[in-house]
């Protein structure tokens, strides 16, 4: 099956945009060219076939590879708590940020498990592994920015202390789709937190730069970033 499998992702491989992949991920060299539409359409096929073997026997030699497993691990129908073993055995495995972002977003069961999943990912936010970090922040921004989990993202943002790059990122803009969607109660966060001044003054950026922040909380925004 992984040959076959294999096969398949070859196939559909594009010579430019894996260059196009290969410029946005810096020091991954295993790159098909793969378009991430068609791994979640064949992911979704694998899903509703014999994928527990095909995650038992799988050994990854492409990043698109690795991207299609965790696809897979989102889609197939299994108990809670066998995905949550799932999720839980893969996520030593991710190397960048797009396969720990594309795995987030194919973790769509979480709406119907909202309280498990938030307690599942709080240990994550303490990990030493930076892909593991931004895993839990992605995960609250993609799953749990409303009204009802607002003060606890926030908190546990605040609590993010991993010096990586993309653990900061992933952090950055968490805080800033916070106050894209409820400025009123993100903002007394912004004016008082624990953030590292790289990943404040880029979750500000971040807000500045979107488009569904007026020009006068723009200015506003500026004037509050933290001097060097």
């Amino acid at each position: 099956m992984q040959e076959k499998i294999r096969n398949r992702l070859q196939q559909m491989a594009e010579i430019k945009y894996r260059a196009f992949s290969a410029k946005l991920l810096p020091g991954v060299d295993n790159i098909l060219g793969v378009r991430v539409p068609l791994l979640r359409k064949l992911a979704r096929e694998v899903s509703r076939g014999d994928w527990q073997d095909y995650l038992a026997v799988t050994q990854d030699k492409y990043f698109e590879e690795t991207m299609l497993r965790g696809m897979v691990i989102g889609y197939a129908e299994c108990t809670l708590e066998k995905r949550l073993e799932y999720i839980k055995n893969f996520l030593p495995q991710i190397n960048n940020w797009s396969v720990c972002d594309s795995f987030c977003t194919s973790l769509t069961f979480t709406i119907q498990y909202r309280p498990d999943m938030w307690c599942f990912i709080q240990p994550y936010i303490f990990s030493a592994h930076e892909y593991e970090v931004r895993f839990a922040a992605v995960m609250m921004l993609e799953y749990y920015i409303d009204e009802t989990y607002i003060n606890d993202v926030l908190a546990a943002l605040d609590k993010i202390g991993h010096a990586g790059y993309y653990a900061k990122m992933a952090a950055a803009w968490a805080v800033s789709a916070c106050y894209i969607k409820l400025p009123e109660l993100t903002l007394p966060y912004l004016q008082n937190n624990k953030l590292d001044d790289f990943t404040y003054n880029k979750a500000l950026q971040k807000i500045t730069e979107s488009l569904q922040v007026g020009e006068q909380e723009k200015n506003k925004i500026k004037k509050m970033k933290r001097k060097k």
